[in-house]
């Protein structure tokens, strides 16, 4: 069964797909891994990007223009009745992603008030960013702290993210999504070149670029840098989301799957690679010594991209006015990330027969009570990010899985191959899948027997360690969870979503 709605053109849908990827897992979680790992991470998140990315970027979208359905029907229709319940954990890891990363476009919606309120007081004479520093070197850093836990501000502003992302949402997919995607993502590409630029004009800057691009080798026998690399190419592509499926089911009949794959794969890591040239250099330059600098970036902090983008625009003249710019790009970008979350839920909704309207308001209610630990809690934010990140290769090994049941091939030449121009070789695509069912797995495994957490499984009293940030406890826990909710309720899925669609 058809969409109505579809992309108006090519680009409408190439820029849905960046505005999918580029977000603020660009600027705000890959500096902070190319800064916590050098070039060893970019090597392997660029292997990642060609030999696991691509492959299941081109598989996800290819679904999704086939079946014109949410990414439960779709993964259904190809996977057959028995497997609705792959549809259905993919479905849920990205909402789980989904519900923490509002809260990241509610960070980044606190920080352009700042921004704005900073630039007032610049123009009124009254205290700057600058001068708090003076007086208080660690005020970004209070501040970081006071909105990531529990705050009732940040809170407010990630409900009001979420409505927002409703709102433009129901405007439809040409008048809603696609309208909003031609002003966010060229408007982030220019003010990341202008950053990017400042950064590297500053002493010590082009020192971040030689930190970043250097080679660790004792990196590469280490589980945790692999997963990440893995991750965060699954993380900031969209590969394994579901959201490249939900995005192309409304794409037009005739649409480069190969091409449109590239282009969105491509375009995501060079704005990766950019926000990374701009934040790295200038850690660099605003740190009191070299030996600071690499400290603070190998801590892994979450708020690499809030404490210095802030630092960096009160040392210059005119720089009220770019964090102002910037802060509004990063919104932009969170948000822009935001959309097809939601519009995935928003998706499966509407093949229940609920209109665009309702299933909008039911996706607003849902995603604004499950998001509102992550919002509370940095730990359980952190939490939720470490499951469900990790999570998406599990997603994505669901997505291989069916594509070879129904056979890779096969499955290239019907429904990749037949309407688009650039053609891949069959063994690039067949070989990577069938490589990435063992690389996946076996990185998952590698990843649980490091442990991450002081105890892995069980706790000092010999417990079940449920409750641990990044124990392996916490993982398999709620993975085992859907799972189950999702094997038990297969028959019923695959009934609503795909036979009642026949």
């Amino acid at each position: 069964m058809s969409k109505a709605e579809e992309f108006s053109n090519r680009w409408g849908i190439v820029l849905a797909s960046l505005g999918m990827a580029i977000g603020a897992g660009n600027l705000w979680r890959f500096p902070r891994l190319a800064g916590q790992y050098g070039g060893a991470f970019l090597i392997l998140w660029i292997f990642f990007l060609l030999a696991w990315s691509i492959p299941l970027m081109m598989a996800e979208f290819s679904i999704g223009k086939k079946y014109k359905l949410g990414v439960i029907g779709a993964y259904s229709s190809l996977g057959g009745k028995k497997m609705s319940w792959g549809g259905f954990f993919i479905t849920a890891c990205t909402l789980g992603i989904a519900f923490y990363y509002a809260v990241v476009t509610g960070w980044a919606l606190r920080y352009l008030g700042l921004a704005v309120e900073n630039l007032g007081s610049y123009l009124g004479g009254e205290p700057t960013i600058a001068g708090r520093l003076a007086t208080n070197p660690e005020y970004l850093n209070e501040y970081w702290t006071n909105i990531s836990s529990g705050s009732w501000l940040t809170i407010v502003l990630y409900v009001a993210s979420v409505i927002l992302g409703i709102y433009v949402l129901t405007k439809g997919i040409q008048k809603g999504l696609e309208r909003a995607n031609k002003i966010l993502i060229p408007s982030l590409f220019v003010l990341l070149i202008l950053i990017t630029a400042l950064s590297l004009s500053m002493k010590n800057g082009f020192r971040g670029l030689e930190y970043m691009f250097s080679i660790d080798m004792s990196h590469f026998s280490n589980a945790t840098i692999w997963i990440e690399a893995l991750s965060q190419s699954a993380w900031s592509t969209g590969a394994g989301w579901g959201l490249i499926m939900t995005l192309s089911s409304y794409s037009r009949k005739k649409e480069d799957v190969a091409l449109n794959t590239f282009i969105g794969g491509f375009g995501n890591n060079t704005a990766s690679l950019m926000a990374a040239m701009a934040v790295l250099p200038a850690v660099f330059a605003l740190s009191a010594s070299e030996t600071e600098a690499i400290s603070f970036l190998q801590s892994g902090n979450q708020a690499l991209t809030f404490t210095i983008i802030p630092k960096l625009f009160s040392t210059f003249s005119g720089g009220a006015f770019l964090s102002t710019v910037f802060f509004l790009a990063f919104f932009m970008a969170a948000f822009s990330s935001l959309l097809p979350m939601l519009e995935l839920f928003i998706s499966n909704l509407k093949d229940l027969g609920l209109t665009r309207q309702g299933a909008a308001v039911r996706a607003a209610v849902f995603c604004i009570v499950f998001g509102l630990p992550s919002a509370y809690s940095l730990d359980f934010f952190n939490n939720q990010d470490w499951v469900w990140g990790i999570g998406l290769i599990i997603s994505g090994l669901l997505i291989i899985i069916a594509v070879l049941k129904y056979g890779a091939n096969k499955f290239k030449k019907e429904f990749i191959d037949q309407d688009s121009d650039l053609i891949v070789p069959k063994e690039y695509f067949t070989w990577t899948l069938t490589f990435n069912v063992g690389l996946g797995a076996f990185l998952i495994y590698w990843w649980m027997s490091q442990g991450y957490a002081e105890y892995p499984w069980f706790d000092a009293h010999g417990n079940w360690n449920l409750f641990d940030v990044y124990s392996n406890a916490s993982v398999v826990t709620q993975w085992v969870l859907l799972l189950i909710m999702g094997v038990i309720a297969n028959k019923y899925l695959y009934r609503i979503f795909v036979k009642n669609k026949a």
